[in-house]
């Protein structure tokens, strides 16, 4: 191939959330299945830096690359599907493009010159789209990039929606591009056409309109991806064909599909790929098979039986916790299972302990076969997870904890069998004071009959944090190593001794209580080397009870599942 970089903008129209995630880790996929390298890249027209202070309820999960860049939760996608490793290069918000342009302006860069959106945030645009071609490498480690072979292909995704005020900067950048490059840019447009029940019809206008408003903007559309809950016939995409000035082959249906990840395939089988290939003018081949793919899908589709899993959290919100739930079903789908995954919310569970002996929490957390005690910030919903970590230790349920949740199992074991009853973590601590001080009614994160007690911080601030007063990516970010314990349940599960891991917090376990621990059973299986930070936590007399400061599922991807996944899934299926 032409060792030119070849550009994939991938747009929506009509509504928001129609998959361009999806689409655009599909194409990777297809294409990396050819033979060809590529990275996709992800550009949200929002004014924030990145999305690490954003509220899930509003942004779902936040995404965490190795070398520590907070991004949206569709670079999990691509790392799920095609297996390479993003960095910081691969995400990208208006706040950090208009930020880039304001300091070089500080600088002095511009000479004087009056600043505009056009050409200098579209300039900045371009060169952040065009910069994978230059240093890039999918497989690098840790915190650098390293200068490598240039990639294939940049899918570059565009968040939002056609027609918003914000995306116009992006959509001017990439009318330049395709102008300048010629075939070496395609545009990839994915729109809604929806159907209307009482009429029994499905309605090309607002693909139609979307592809104007696109065009207004200078763009042609290469390839229309149509998303539609009902399958569309041939009369129908001719239509919409004529109507937007775009070849038939170049018009492909979204249909609703049981699973993210029969995606690909269905794309695949209507020639999304080699469609782009030819507006590229490359030779198009023979299709790849797709084997590993294809027997990941087999094993998940005729699995039977399910594993039940209770994800104990206060976000009750599907993409909350996506990674998560990826990583759980990847696993699943390898043990030749169902995986049904069940919202605990902690909240809740905090309510129903009130009740005669828990009978009611009891019997919420009986109904599942392991538990995850899922990650989070703030005081709001911990009672409920100290809950369910205390009822799966002491009922042997396999439970993994992930960060807070890693948290609260240590802040758990600490009450209940060290007998510290004031045993805490210093941010809930904090939360409870500031609640005070600003008069809001607040209920003290450690109380017991007697009242409350003298406060333990076996959780506290990690020392690097204690100076810092700004939220937006300061807390402990990225990949660091962990040294595995010999003779460690976690050290048999990998395999090896020496991990690296992704992290993304600020408190820490306190290793002032270390030995208490380990002497009443609770083992500190593993340990970042450099600084001590305890980074696993485990209780070897149970089945399958094991905490991790860092965040698994950040790595588990299709064809290679997490191995922490695999034997927790493993272990619950035993319980059935």
């Amino acid at each position: 191939m032409n060792s030119k970089t070849k550009y994939i903008f991938v747009t929506g129209g009509v509504v928001s959330s129609l998959g361009k995630g999806i689409v655009a880790a599909s194409i990777g996929k297809l294409l990396q299945a050819r033979g060809y390298k590529i990275t996709i890249q992800k550009f949200d027209p929002y004014i924030n830096i990145d999305p690490g202070t954003l509220n899930p309820y509003e942004h779902g999960e936040c995404y965490v690359t190795a070398d520590g860049m907070e991004t949206d939760l569709d670079l999990g996608h691509y790392e799920r599907f095609t297996g390479i490793q993003t960095t910081r290069a691969n995400s990208m918000t208006t706040g950090r493009i208009y930020k880039a342009v304001i300091d070089k302006e500080r600088r002095g860069d511009y000479l004087g010159k009056t600043i505009q959106v056009v050409p200098h945030i579209t300039d900045e645009i371009k060169r952040r789209i065009q910069f994978l071609s230059h240093v890039t490498d999918s497989s690098n480690t840790l915190r650098g990039s390293q200068k490598t072979a240039a990639p294939d292909f940049i899918i570059t995704e565009i968040g939002g929606t056609i027609g918003d005020i914000e995306s116009a900067p992006y959509l001017e950048a990439i009318r330049q591009m395709k102008w300048e490059m010629g075939r070496d840019a395609v545009c990839v447009h994915l729109t809604f056409v929806p159907y209307l029940r009482a009429a029994g019809e499905l309605k090309t206008k607002p693909t139609q309109h979307s592809v104007k408003e696109l065009q207004s903007n200078g763009i042609q559309p290469d390839i229309l991806i149509l998303r539609t809950e009902k399958h569309l016939d041939d009369h129908l995409r001719q239509k919409v064909a004529g109507f937007c000035n775009v070849d038939l082959e170049c018009v492909i249906q979204s249909e609703d599909l049981p699973s993210i990840y029969e995606v690909p395939v269905n794309m695949q089988r209507q020639g999304l790929d080699a469609a782009i290939l030819r507006k590229m003018g490359i030779p198009v081949g023979e299709t790849p098979l797709l084997g590993p793919w294809n027997h990941f899908l087999e094993l998940r589709n005729t699995a039977t039986e399910e594993v039940r899993i209770g994800l104990v959290g206060k976000y009750d919100l599907q993409d909350a916790y996506k990674s998560i739930s990826e990583s759980l079903s990847h696993a699943a789908t390898y043990h030749h299972r169902r995986m049904k995954i069940t919202f605990v919310n902690s909240e809740q569970l905090e309510q129903l302990a009130d009740s005669i002996e828990h009978a009611e929490a009891w019997n919420t957390l009986k109904a599942q076969d392991g538990l995850v005690i899922c990650p989070g910030f703030g005081q709001r919903g911990i009672e409920g997870k100290l809950l369910a970590a205390r009822y799966a230790r002491e009922h042997d349920v396999p439970c993994f904890g992930i960060c807070l949740g890693m948290q609260m199992m240590v802040i758990e074991f600490a009450r209940n069998v060290l007998g510290y009853a004031g045993a805490c973590s210093r941010e809930s601590s904090e939360a409870s004071q500031q609640l005070q001080f600003s008069g809001e009614k607040c209920e003290t994160a450690v109380q017991t009959g007697a009242g409350q007690q003298d406060e333990v911080f076996v959780i506290d601030l990690m020392a690097e944090q204690k100076h810092v007063s700004q939220k937006g990516g300061t807390m402990r970010l990225g990949a660091y190593d962990c040294q595995l314990k010999d003779g460690s349940k976690v050290a048999a599960i990998y395999g090896k001794s020496l991990v690296s891991e992704r992290h993304r917090h600020r408190y820490e376990f306190n290793n002032q209580y270390l030995t208490d621990y380990e002497s009443h059973g609770m083992e500190c299986s593993g340990r970042n080397p450099a600084s001590g930070l305890v980074e696993i936590v485990e209780v070897p007399s149970l089945r399958w009870y094991i905490g991790t400061q860092f965040h698994p599922e950040y790595q588990s991807t299709v064809l290679h599942p997490h191995p922490l996944f695999m034997d927790f899934v493993k272990h619950c299926i035993a319980t059935l």
